[in-house]
């Protein structure tokens, strides 16, 4: 089963918890979902309240949590057609042996078979149950079947389980589901954005996160960058269709799927790569790092023992990353970034002709709802004169949602460029 247009907009996922004790890890998975920037809302069975409460996950997902097919506060009393309609996703973990039996033999006695009937959202089970109710034949048929009926299984673990056994019927790790689910909507969302070529056939280059200028073995001077926005644009060109290398910074994120990582440390380290990324032939160098204007001029051997009231380091400007790109005989589509606090449209528009980009893109980092460490942001677009088009103004959304705006700019402006040779 897949992913419609729409879904891949609102990201929103059913999770049906049933009874064992792995229903705990479930509310790990809600975490991470949210992380991924999933809308979750809980459906639990009476066997996972004997195991969890229901104000965790309210408390987790910000939404209600549903527990009965009967719900007097549901339009009609018919939550479980609400819930089946919204979902763009139905994911059950864990799924009991008596969960997945209900669903092979389209039984409906409760508010999460019920919810499994009337959806027409994928369905996916991480099934979670002794090592000997995994193994035994009905289990096995009930999930051949189900697997021939379109449903995706997320394979369990082997180890050892809370009964004392050994085998098979571990829950797998909700970041490992996590990831897989991410993936399954962003694999989705390129096949839809590949009909429309946007970048399809384009090698784009992108630097994110900070980097850090080492004082002594241990200490460096860095910035409040976390990459969120640099990696939610390699996410968008993926999806567009665009062959994508990621020059990171260091970040506590994981890698967009599909995307090529590069970890570097230092600003020389990020010229570095990227110069050998340009040599070697790309289409669009986007510079969304934020890199230290300045380093020390001389680093330390050893950690620099506390001494007196002041100490004086000496440092060294940094080079201009996007400006050395944009000056090379034969350089790529230049996409600039300025992170500003005031006279934001006048510093940008000097910054897009000072380094010679083709666009750049603005934000107000001075504001407390967007920017650094923010889920959302908001921009406005500027682009060189020859291009003749607007200034495009991106209203606070989130990351993801700012990042394929950025896409669409881009690709506009690209059916315009003429290459530097």
């Amino acid at each position: 089963m897949k992913l419609d247009a729409n879904a891949l907009q609102t990201r929103r996922i059913v999770l049906g918890v049933t009874g064992g004790i792995a229903a705990y890890k479930s509310a790990i998975l809600v975490r991470r979902l949210k992380d991924f920037g999933f809308d979750v809302r809980v459906v639990m069975t009476h066997g996972a309240q004997a195991f969890i409460t229901p104000l965790t996950f309210q408390a987790l997902s910000g939404n209600p949590v549903h527990t009965e097919l009967l719900d007097p506060t549901a339009e009609s009393g018919m939550g479980h057609i609400e819930l089946a309609r919204w979902a763009d996703l139905l994911l059950v973990a864990p799924a009991s042996c008596d969960t997945i039996a209900k669903f092979a033999n389209g039984l409906a006695d409760d508010l999460l078979s019920t919810i499994y009937l009337a959806t027409k959202a994928p369905v996916w089970l991480a099934p979670a149950m002794n090592q000997q109710m995994w193994a035994v034949k009905s289990t096995q048929r009930n999930l051949t079947t189900l697997v021939q009926d379109g449903i995706h299984v997320v394979m369990p673990e082997a180890g050892e389980q809370a009964c004392g056994d050994v085998g098979l019927g571990r829950l797998a790790e909700p970041e490992i589901i996590a990831t897989w689910v991410n993936d399954f909507f962003a694999q989705a969302e390129r096949e839809i954005w590949e009909k429309f070529g946007l970048l399809a056939g384009h090698h784009v280059v992108i630097t994110a996160g900070p980097t850090r200028e080492s004082i002594d073995p241990v200490r460096y001077i860095s910035n409040h960058s976390t990459g969120k926005m640099g990696y939610a644009i390699a996410t968008a060109c993926y999806a567009a269709g665009a062959d994508v290398t990621l020059i990171s910074g260091p970040v506590s994120l994981p890698t967009p799927n599909g995307v090529r990582r590069i970890n570097v440390q230092s600003a020389r380290e990020m010229l570095t790569h990227s110069m050998q990324l340009v040599e070697q032939g790309c289409d669009v160098f986007i510079a969304t790092a934020a890199v230290a204007d300045y380093r020390v001029a001389q680093v330390a051997e050893h950690k620099i023992k506390k001494a007196g009231d002041e100490l004086n380091v000496s440092l060294v400007k940094n080079p201009d990353i996007v400006a050395t790109i944009a000056q090379q005989k034969k350089r790529p589509f230049m996409v600039g970034f300025a992170a500003e606090t005031q006279n934001i449209e006048e510093y940008a528009k000097a910054k897009l002709q000072a380094k010679r980009l083709d666009m750049i893109a603005c934000n107000d980092v001075s504001r407390s709802d967007i920017g650094f460490a923010s889920d959302e942001n908001a921009m406005t677009v500027f682009f060189a004169e020859q291009y003749q088009m607007d200034k495009e103004e991106l209203e606070k959304a989130s990351k993801l949602d700012i990042g394929k705006q950025l896409v669409e700019a881009i690709a506009k402006a690209l059916n315009k460029h003429v290459p530097v040779s």
